[in-house]
Formats: structure tokens, sequence, C-alpha cells
């Protein structure tokens, strides 16, 4: 922690929440925006459907390579630099898509958003702990989560609203504007964090043997697991939306709004709870009620889905159920993955989204599109990608205090 913290920002701690919240939430953001439009962009491009789930997957692992440089470049050359130049990358990216004028081009800059929008998420760990100490970093990164969880359940609508009243083009224009906004807003309020006594010299060879410590950290590798594999369970729902919901739910395309909702509200309720719950129970204990809600709702969505056609009346209330459990376990989880490397919290936490991301791209470009076409097989990965995290926790629970 950064022992002039309270010199750094004298606004109420909400408002740098809300700031690190906007940073954090250009990611999904940038992919929620587009899903309503995912057709009419197909049909202009003349893409296939495989080409387009493309531009989700090389997003993804975009986001993934260079999550492990924004963290480390953080801990060299500070946290406000790498934010500000990342908005900026992002915004000449989503310049790059709104022009593009066929599926390679479009492939190609959603690459780059990918690799410069992870810059917010990963920076902006990193800067809660420098600010907080363990419990209050808590408070803070669950209220990150809730002002977090607004832009997703938000971004499907605004794409849906700028494609059916513009076209797809409108869409980026918007992630442009968005992009000059972000960059505005931090170069005036964002102070740095990074104490200067914490300063790491930038050099390939520290670099890479600090990662390779991390990587062969049983305890850190778990940890990521336990906190970035269970998102998947509901991240491919995400990800199928307009199968999942279009084709077998009956939703209409301005209906799409109600599953965003459910996901997100489950999320913001998980991690208002974790807030409230910070310092007054053990975190190993809110870990655990986190893993048996999504165990619970896992296994039901698994014999709802035996037993009953697709609905949303049930279908989505068990998204809610799901995002509400990992919220209210992965503030806990994560603020144990930064302290992992307490001298090097920047590359903690690139390393920890890289896995995540990795993980995301996987789900993104492999798993779903085997998946999609049943609902069964969507809910019995739900329960997958639940056990590798819960199996993790359990590996590395002992350790935690």
């Amino acid at each position: 922690m950064n022992p002039e913290a309270s010199q750094l920002w004298r606004a109420p701690r909400w408002a740098l929440a809300v700031l690190l919240a906007c940073l954090g939430m250009i990611g999904p953001f940038s992919i929620d925006t587009y899903l309503p439009a995912f057709s009419g962009i197909a049909k202009a491009l003349g893409a296939t459907p495989v080409e387009m789930q493309q531009t989700l997957s090389s997003y993804l692992f975009g986001f993934a390579v260079m999550n492990l440089f924004h963290g480390a470049l953080s801990d060299s050359f500070g946290r406000r630099p790498v934010v500000l130049w990342g908005m900026a990358v992002f915004t000449l990216a989503s310049l790059g898509c709104a022009l593009a004028g066929s599926i390679g081009q479009l492939v190609f800059w959603r690459t780059v958003q990918g690799m410069s929008a992870g810059a917010g998420i990963v920076v902006s760990r990193a800067i809660i702990r420098d600010m907080f100490p363990p419990s209050e970093a808590q408070r803070v990164m669950s209220q990150v989560t809730i002002f977090f969880g607004v832009a997703p359940a938000i971004a499907p609508m605004v794409g849906g609203f700028l494609f059916v009243h513009a076209d797809w083009h409108s869409i980026f224009w918007f992630l442009v504007l968005v992009g000059v906004a972000l960059f505005v807003a931090n170069w005036r309020l964002l102070p740095e964090t990074l104490h200067r006594e914490m300063v790491q010299p930038f050099h390939v060879v520290p670099l890479l043997k600090g990662y390779w410590r991390l990587t062969s950290s049983r305890r850190f590798l778990l940890l990521a697991f336990a906190s970035g594999v269970p998102f998947n369970g509901l991240f491919l729902y995400v990800l199928a939306a307009p199968v999942f919901l279009g084709e077998h739910l009956q939703l209409a395309p301005q209906q799409f709004f109600w599953f965003f909702c459910f996901s997100i509200g489950g999320i913001m309720g998980g991690a208002w709870l974790s807030g409230r719950l910070a310092g007054k129970i053990k975190p190993k204990h809110q870990i655990r009620h986190g893993f048996v809600i999504m165990a619970l709702v896992s296994v039901l969505n698994i014999v709802l889905n035996l037993l009953l056609p697709p609905s949303p009346w049930w279908c989505l209330p068990i998204i809610f159920g799901f995002g509400f459990g990992w919220a209210l376990m992965v503030p806990v989880v994560t603020i144990l993955v930064l302290d992992q490397a307490p001298d090097r919290r920047g590359m903690a936490s690139s390393l920890q989204a890289c896995i995540g991301s990795i993980a995301n791209g996987i789900v993104a470009g492999v798993v779903v599109p085997l998946v999609m076409h049943s609902t069964l097989a969507l809910a019995l990965t739900m329960m997958a990608m639940m056990c590798i995290g819960l199996l993790a926790w359990l590996w590395v629970k002992p350790a935690v205090s």
C-alpha cells in the first residue's frame, strides 16, 4: 500500500470506485455493445458465423496477450501513463473498427481493441491495492464490481438502439466517444498511486524471472483459476446470447436486455453483499459461500434442463443466481491473488487477467460454438467451469486464513 495514499485521493471512496469501474468496464462493454448487431455485421461484410465468432475470440486473445505487459509496465512507468496510453490506443482501434470494410479488417482492429482494453481492468486492480489495506480494498473492489456491472447491462441496449436506428458502424463510433471520454476523465482525475519506492526497473530478464516465479507458484495459479475460470460459466451464456436468447428462449432482439439485467443484477447483488461482509467473516468462509451458491445453481440448471423445455421464466433466474455466487467470492480471491506479489502487484494483476482472458478466449473460440445449440450442453459446461474453480480453491484453501 502507498504510504501517501490518504493524500492522493481526497474525494469520497465511491468516486474513485466509479472512476476505476469505468476503466474496468471498457473490456466487457466492447463485447456486449456489438452483440445485437452480430447478424447485421455478418450480412454487411459477407462473413460466416465462424468468422464473426473470431471477432470475439481475437479480441479476447489480444486482451490476454497484452495483459502480461500492462501490469508490468505500470510497475515500472506508473499506473497513470499506462492507463492513458491504453485509452488512446483503444480509441484508435475503435475508429479502425468503425471504418472496417471487410471481416479481416474488423478482426484485426478488434484484436487491437482487446490489446488496449486490458490496461483498464489490470491497472485499476493494482491501484485499489495501492490505495487501501486488505479489508478496505475488498470493499472498494466490491464497489467497483457493482458499478462495473451497470455497463454490460446497458451496453446491449445501446448497441441494439444504434444498430436499429443507424447501422453497425455507429456502434464503434460510439466506442470512439467512450474512449475519448475515459481518456479525458483519467487525464484530469486519476492520480499516480505507485509509490516511488515501489517502482521496478523495466528489464526483460527480471520481468521474465518475475513471471516465472508467479507461474511456478502453485498457490498463485490455483487462486487465479479459482477466480477466473468460474466466470466462464456465466460468460459462455453471454457469448452464446444470439442463439441462446433468440433460438432457445424465443426472445426478440429488443427483449435481450432482460438477460443482461438478470446476469448483471446477480453480479451487482453478490458484489454488494461481498462489500458488506468484508472484515466481518473470514475470507475463506465468504469464498465458500460463493462456491456453494454456484454449485447449487449449476445442479438446478442441469435438472431443470432435463425436466422442462427452455423458458425465460427459469433460465434467467439461474443466470442471476450463478452471477451472484461468483461476485460474492471473487473480490476476496482477487485480493489474495494480488497479495501473492506485494512488490509487483501490477505484474500479479496482469498474470491473473491473462489467465482469465485465455480461458475466456478458449470458451469464445472453441467451447461456445460446440455447445451453444443445446441448453443442456450449456448447463453442463456451466457446471464444468464451476467445478474447475472449486477444485482449484479446495486445493489451495488450507493455506488461506
